[in-house]
């Protein structure tokens, strides 16, 4: 019985890989989506089984994909993210899909290029700007990285969905507490890149945001100059790197059975963006980013590769999975929190983003 579904969006499209609880054996399906670039994948439980998926295409523009057989067969939302006609900006890119809450079955989110959020109330078939957010004050002042000016992170907190937050690179955090409707800067103890000429409170490279599920006081990032966390909410940050050999990186995820442990991959910055002397490690926490530790048991250690910022995630059994995908199409994962790593047995188109569902 297959209880256990990894998604890997690639840049020629969709790869699902299925296993029991075990996680040794695992069976392929791919390419699906084929041509398409995959930024990201949703499974969606909560109301009946979904699998959402933000494609780009250079011929076709951007859009989302759903598909209600678990990967048999997709159909394409007919009304997906647009910024209104009289908007100046035109979405470029999808870059990440997220649910709602529990008992908001029926709510998503998506960050997409130019930055904004949109928000859709029915299962993803029509979508709402949130534009207190894509109209902040210092909109004028925004800079994208190297990615773009994407929008790849949102969160919504699980005890009140009223409160969101937004990472934007290379722009900063932004919190809304009304539901979208308002948004605030939370950029204090982040080191400024680009620093706005009126508004100096944005111009930090974020590049990745999460969220203590058992915590919603609690958050992380990796950002371009460092690793960090808030107390409170993104209202201050502070830098967590006792044992890190570079700040810089993009992957960033903790387990949510055990919120204390976190996981990221440190690369080379700033023109490189590889695994630094090609020597592939991850860096694993269990004090919340106190201390960190290198595991590299099974890892390749001649692999000048990178990980993208989506491209890695968590199951969250007991004995916590752990999957991360590369540019050069290698997806790696452990199945005891990180002790001891396996390698899939394929080469794939460069890795996007990596998902994973329990069934």
């Amino acid at each position: 019985m297959k209880d256990v579904f990894l998604s890997v969006s690639t840049e020629k499209g969709l790869f699902l890989f299925s296993s029991d609880l075990e996680r040794n054996n695992w069976e392929m399906r791919g390419p699906l989506l084929k041509g398409w670039s995959v930024s990201d994948t949703l499974f969606d439980f909560r109301k009946k089984p979904r699998i959402y998926a933000a494609v780009n295409s250079p011929f076709y523009g951007p859009g989302i994909h759903l598909s209600e057989d678990l990967g048999d067969s997709w159909r394409e939302i007919k009304n997906p993210p647009q910024y209104p006609q009289d908007s100046p900006y035109e979405i470029e890119s999808i870059w990440t899909i997220v649910p709602g809450t529990r008992d908001q079955p029926d709510t998503f989110y998506t960050g997409v290029d130019p930055a904004g959020i949109f928000v859709s109330h029915d299962c993803g078939e029509h979508w709402e700007l949130l534009d207190g957010l894509s109209g902040h004050p210092s909109r004028e002042e925004w800079m994208g990285g190297k990615g773009g000016l994407c929008c790849h992170s949102v969160l919504v907190d699980p005890q009140n969905p009223a409160r969101l937050w937004a990472g934007i690179s290379a722009v900063g955090v932004f919190r809304s507490d009304d539901d979208g409707k308002t948004w605030s800067t939370k950029n204090e103890g982040l080191e400024i890149v680009i620093e706005g000429k009126t508004h100096k409170e944005i111009g930090s490279c974020v590049h990745r945001l999460i969220l203590d599920p058992t915590n919603s006081e609690k958050l992380y990032q990796q950002n371009h100059r460092g690793v960090f966390r808030s107390n409170d909410a993104g209202d201050t940050w502070q830098r967590i790197e006792s044992g890190l050999p570079h700040k810089f990186g993009f992957p960033m995820v903790i387990n949510p059975n055990d919120p204390g442990t976190l996981f990221i991959v440190p690369q080379e910055s700033d023109e490189y963006r590889v695994i630094p002397d090609g020597n592939l490690r991850v860096y694993r926490s269990v004090d919340s980013g106190d201390t960190w530790q290198a595991l590299t048991n099974g890892l390749p250690q001649q692999s000048f590769t990178g990980v993208l910022r989506q491209a890695m995630t968590v199951d969250g059994l007991d004995r916590c999975g752990v999957y991360f995908g590369t540019i050069s199409g290698q997806v790696h994962y452990s199945t005891n929190n990180g002790d001891q790593w396996q390698t899939l047995p394929c080469q794939l188109p460069r890795i996007n983003a990596v998902s994973v569902f329990i069934k």
